[in-house]
């Protein structure tokens, strides 16, 4: 009898390790980087691109000592890259880009002395720029942009010691600027943006030695931001931002994948490699697998068909290359 009851408390006992097993497989995060082939030109932070027909065009920034202006395409099917006529602007970091409509848009940033307002469209029929309207605001850096169908969208930043939540948009047919209504929340610069099904969303950014945690979406058949739910532990009665305590941060990277948003990478004072997918409908947060490459802020982000990608950066004072993709449908795997 006594070996009959050691049996069944060591099947009692394996039984419970076989559980807290299953439990752990439950809580793994979901989604995988894999490392791609890296940017054939110089390291960098704080660079700008925009992707037209699946590819993705990147250029400008700052590599420790100077500000840059070459620019390069990037083609995932080949996984290869290709220098580009420069940028046609003064050398820059800190700018802001989009695409409308099969071109490609570059405008603002800081060229080591001063903030700029010029605004530049990339043909990639042609492989030709050409100057547009300055933009409208106050000339500044670290802005954040985003392209909802025929129009562009600028807003926020720094310039001159001073931070902005001014907003304009760029219409594609009349070749001007005009402005709208003003984002809510704070003044800031370095805020993520993304859009999905028509709505722009603004993340977090910087002001006043504070990391915002608040989210803003704009809607252009009306005109009007709309305040989002908090992304910190803001609602004491509320358990859904029980764990919202690494979403809010300054240049992170941000993506659109599949109707969802996604933000990773950025700085909270130190580089974090968090990675957050946004639910629109539902308004919340839920975590996915960090980032697996260096640590790293002022990285650029974007996505191409269902795959999410992270390019260059900076970590502490080394300036990063390395170019990252994002598969948020599998678990992460080791070593690919």
């Amino acid at each position: 009898m006594k070996i009959n009851y050691l049996f069944i408390l060591l099947l009692f006992v394996l039984s419970l390790g076989l559980s807290s097993c299953g439990n752990d497989d439950d809580d793994e995060l979901m989604g995988n980087w894999s490392e791609k082939s890296g940017l054939d030109g110089t390291a960098r932070s704080e660079a700008v691109g925009f992707v037209i027909d699946s590819k993705f065009y990147m250029g400008t920034g700052f590599d420790g000592e100077d500000q840059l202006k070459d620019f390069w395409v990037y083609d995932p099917d080949g996984d290869y890259w290709t220098q580009l006529s420069d940028f046609p602007g003064v050398a820059r970091n800190g700018a802001v880009g989009m695409a409308i409509n099969g071109k490609g848009y570059i405008g603002t940033g800081f060229d080591g002395d001063d903030a700029l307002k010029d605004f530049y469209e990339y043909d990639p029929s042609t492989q030709s720029w050409n100057q547009i309207e300055d933009f409208p605001g106050e000339a500044r850096y670290s802005a954040t942009a985003f392209a909802i169908e025929d129009n562009g969208y600028v807003g926020t930043g720094r310039g001159d010691d001073l931070f902005y939540k001014d907003f304009y948009t760029y219409s594609t047919s009349s070749k001007t600027w005009k402005s709208i209504i003003s984002i809510g929340g704070s003044k800031r610069r370095d805020a993520s943006s993304f859009v999905i099904d028509k709505i722009g969303f603004v993340v977090s950014g910087y002001n006043n030695a504070s990391y915002e945690d608040d989210v803003w979406a704009y809607d252009p058949s009306t005109g009007y931001w709309t305040e989002m739910r908090h992304i910190s532990n803001y609602d004491d009665d509320k358990k859904y931002d029980n764990d919202y305590t690494t979403i809010a941060r300054m240049n992170g990277s941000a993506f659109t994948l599949n109707g969802k948003g996604y933000l990773a990478c950025g700085s909270t004072g130190s580089n974090v490699s968090n990675v957050w997918e946004y639910d629109p409908q539902m308004d919340l947060w839920e975590e996915r697998t960090g980032f697996e490459g260096a640590s790293r802020t002022e990285a650029v982000g974007f996505s191409i068909g269902s795959k999410g990608y992270v390019v260059t950066g900076r970590s502490g004072s080394y300036y990063l290359y390395d170019l990252w993709c994002f598969d948020p449908t599998v678990e992460q795997v080791d070593n690919d």
